[in-house]
């Protein structure tokens, strides 16, 4: 198991007091202060714990090394001042000393440093033999059965390849499927022991239980064999099976993380860190992603700001942040939470992205309207990029043909220019007479190759700003020299627009 590194800060060491599980290191610091170079700076604490008010000149290095919602205070620290706005700053949360030692055994295992998460290739799965109905395969997004399942629950599909876990690993599964109302289905996972074929566990999730995200701890080192199994009759798409390295309770992917989900069980995540409380709050959304999770954590970070990372797993690296009514109203609501959180306006709000992140930032940036909008190789016409697969980009981005079919139900003409029209009826019915659009854009670019002009051409708004920067190659040729300009931009604004300097980046 990953050793988790944890800071105290107290007068009694907690070595002495509590007992710890073998994979907790835990340093005791009576005062504490950051030494430019020490191992202490270069390797982070994964864990804060308060046992005593932190002094005045602990808070601003204690600020820079702490993550949020990884801060816990005991009873001893009074919340109150300089302390207040740490605690709020990390989102501390209180722990009772009754609770302590519990805490320490349980918990803490689930504040690992990397997070983990992916989705099972689609093309891993096998339908069972004794399934002899109608079989169709929808590009990367499901497989599709048709027919009679049986009167008892028996296997439908499986995965080719098993996963492995290691004992004491926790996972978060997530089963993403569609069903007509006569047909039931559950999950069943066996776990075999490590280097042999002997079932040592064994698991049954009805519907019931699917309705949640399902938390496994593997019990012994071994492999995993998971398969669906169904009954009735009708219509059953298996459409992915999400699996994540477990927070237990503290979140997803990163401590604090944020899951919603729809009624046809579509995820979508976020994280927010408060930053110093002070404008703007910086919106990200994570580009074309398979191994699931947030982007640019570290990146936003630097920044010093509030900052909210927003993800979406779905299809194979992503679904442009595109759905139901339900699914799209998820993302401006939780930017607006944390505007009311922070207590902040449209103009103290900065949205961006890259590649896939760009359509997210501009298609909700139509409902908040805010300050500026960074951009970096910039997607708006959908449609294009899907119909662009065929001769300007064969084999090279095959996401966007699941995207076209999975919002039109088609691929054809119509298809590609119905779902260019639902970006662009919204962003043009916009009024963006207070917001700057920052782009950096590739001249040849082979998914949108119009982005740029047509984003221009359809701005009507007085007052709004405009500022381009292209580079000569197709979409995936100068991946650096795009981030490089994205990022001098985003300083840019933080110093001209909001006065932080760069000795708070």
């Amino acid at each position: 198991m990953v050793e988790i590194r944890i800071l105290q800060l107290g007068g009694e060491d907690w070595n002495k007091i509590y007992e710890l599980p073998q994979w907790v290191r835990l340093d005791h610091a009576e005062s504490f202060a950051k030494k430019p170079g020490s191992r202490r700076s270069d390797k982070p604490y994964d864990m804060f714990f308060f046992d005593r008010t932190p002094r005045e000149e602990e808070i601003e290095p204690l600020f820079q090394l702490i993550r949020a919602y990884t801060l816990f205070v005991t009873k001893n620290v009074e919340i109150g001042g300089r302390t207040a706005w740490l605690c709020r700053c990390k989102k501390a949360q209180h722990i009772a000393e009754a609770d302590i030692q519990g805490f320490l055994l349980k918990e803490t295992k689930f504040f690992y440093a990397k997070p983990y998460g992916e989705k099972f290739n689609l093309k891993d799965v096998a339908v069972s033999q004794e399934f002899s109905g109608k079989v169709k395969w929808n590009g990367n997004y499901a497989v599709a059965l048709e027919g009679e399942f049986g009167e008892t629950l028996r296997q439908v599909v499986f995965w080719r390849y098993n996963t492995f876990l290691n004992q004491g690993q926790a996972v978060d599964l997530w089963l993403e499927y569609r069903k007509s109302p006569g047909v039931s289905v559950s999950l069943e996972i066996t776990q075999f022991a490590s280097g042999g074929s002997q079932a040592v566990a064994h698991w049954e999730f009805d519907e019931g239980k699917l309705q949640q995200v399902i938390q496994l701890e593997s019990p012994v080192d071994g492999s995993l064999f998971l398969s669906v199994c169904a009954k009735g009759a009708g219509e059953l798409s298996v459409i992915a099976l999400h699996c994540r390295n477990s927070r237990g309770s503290h979140g997803y992917f990163l401590p604090g993380g944020e899951r919603y989900v729809t009624s046809d069980k579509e995820e979508a995540f976020c994280y927010f860190d408060p930053g110093d409380l002070k404008p703007p709050l910086c919106v990200y959304f994570s580009g074309y992603k398979t191994l699931q999770g947030f982007e640019g954590y570290y990146m936003m970070r630097k920044m010093g700001c509030p900052f909210l990372l927003v993800s979406e797993p779905r299809l194979e690296g992503g679904g442009f942040y595109m759905g139901s009514i339900e699914y799209e109203s998820l993302y401006a609501r939780i930017i607006q939470k944390y505007m009311k959180e922070l207590g902040f306006t449209a103009s103290q709000v900065v949205l961006s992205g890259l590649s896939m992140g760009t359509f997210g930032a501009l298609y909700y940036g139509c409902d908040i309207r805010p300050h500026a909008i960074i951009l970096g190789k910039p997607l708006a016409s959908i449609g294009n990029v899907a119909a662009n697969e065929k001769y300007s980009r064969p084999g090279g981005f095959p996401t966007s043909l699941d995207v076209l079919w999975r919002q039109c139900g088609s691929m054809d003409p119509k298809a590609v220019q119905a779902l260019n029209a639902r970006f662009w009826r919204k962003f043009k019915a916009t009024d963006w007479g207070n917001t700057k659009f920052i782009v950096s854009y590739m001249i040849e670019d082979d998914y949108d190759a119009d982005a740029y002009q047509t984003l221009i051409s359809h701005i009507h708004s007085e007052g709004a700003q405009v500022y381009g920067k292209g580079l000569h190659g197709r979409h995936n040729d100068n991946t650096d020299g795009i981030v490089n300009w994205f990022l001098g931009q985003y300083q840019a604004v933080l110093e001209d627009d909001f006065g932080r300097g760069k000795e708070k980046g």
